[in-house]
C-alpha cells in the first residue's frame, strides 16, 4: 500500500455536524475538499456558504486522494461499502467513528457494541485492508486555559500516520501515536470517559492532555 505523502484532495465521508466541522477545518488549512451524503441537496446551503462542493459518498471517495470517515459508528462499514473499497484502495482514510449503541447513556456513560479487546477500527481495517485507516477524532482548533490537548491516533501505516500528525498540528492539537489498530481498543473508549461531564453536567469544553515529568538534571 503506497499511502500520498501530501494528499491535496480530501473528502469527507460524512454530512452531519462533525463532518460540516472538519469539512471547513480541512478547506481552511489549504485543502481542497467535498463533502459525501446519501441524500443529493442536503447539504446545497452548506455548499453555498463554504464552497464546498456535495457529492455522492462514491462520487466524494472516487475523486479524493484521501478521505475522513465521519458516521455514526453504526454506519461505519455500510459508509465504506456506498463509498466503494476500490475507490478508497490505497488511500489514507481518517477514521473518526466511534462504536457507539442507539441505547441512551448510562448515568452518563455512553454504551458500546465492542468489547474491551476489540475495536470499531480494527473491524473496518479487518474488512478492507486496502484502505489505510487511522483512527482520530480529529477536531478542530481546541481552545482550552491549559495549552493544546493532546490527540491519540493509531494505524498501521507509518505515511498515513505521518499525514494525520500533520493535520492535527495544524488543527491545533499535540499528537501522539500509538501505534497500529489494536490500540484503538484503549482510544475508543476515550470518547465514553469524555461524554461523561458533558451528559451530566453540559460541559462539553474540556480534552485529555498527556504530561510527563520535567527532565531532572543531572548531579
Amino acid at each position: 500500500m503506497t499511502v500520498p505523502s501530501t494528499p491535496k484532495r480530501f473528502g469527507v465521508l460524512g454530512s452531519g455536524e462533525v463532518g460540516q466541522v472538519l469539512a471547513k477545518g480541512l478547506a481552511t488549512n489549504g485543502y481542497d475538499v467535498r463533502i459525501g451524503t446519501r441524500t443529493p441537496g442536503k447539504l446545497a446551503q452548506f455548499s453555498k456558504g463554504t464552497g464546498i462542493r456535495e457529492g455522492s459518498f462514491q462520487e466524494v471517495a472516487a475523486w479524493a486522494e484521501a478521505a475522513v470517515l465521519a458516521v455514526l459508528g453504526t454506519a461505519a462499514l455500510d459508509a465504506v461499502t456506498l463509498a466503494g473499497p476500490d475507490n478508497l484502495a490505497g488511500k489514507l482514510v481518517i477514521d473518526t467513528t466511534n462504536p457507539i449503541t442507539n441505547e441512551p447513556p448510562e448515568d452518563g456513560v455512553l454504551r458500546y457494541f465492542t468489547g474491551p479487546n476489540q475495536s470499531l477500527m480494527e473491524q473496518l481495517q479487518a474488512a478492507h485492508p486496502r484502505i489505510a485507516f487511522v483512527g482520530s477524532d480529529l477536531m478542530v482548533h481546541p481552545l482550552l486555559a491549559g495549552g493544546p490537548p493532546t490527540m491519540f491516533y493509531c494505524g498501521n501505516d507509518a505515511a498515513a500516520k505521518a499525514v494525520v500528525a500533520k493535520i492535527l498540528e495544524q488543527f491545533g492539537w499535540d499528537s501522539e501515536d500509538m501505534g497500529g489498530t489494536a490500540a484503538a481498543r484503549a482510544i475508543e473508549p476515550l470518547a465514553i470517559l469524555w461524554c461523561i461531564p458533558g451528559f451530566r453536567e453540559n460541559d462539553w469544553a474540556h480534552a485529555f492532555r498527556l504530561l510527563r515529568p520535567w527532565p531532572v538534571p543531572h548531579a
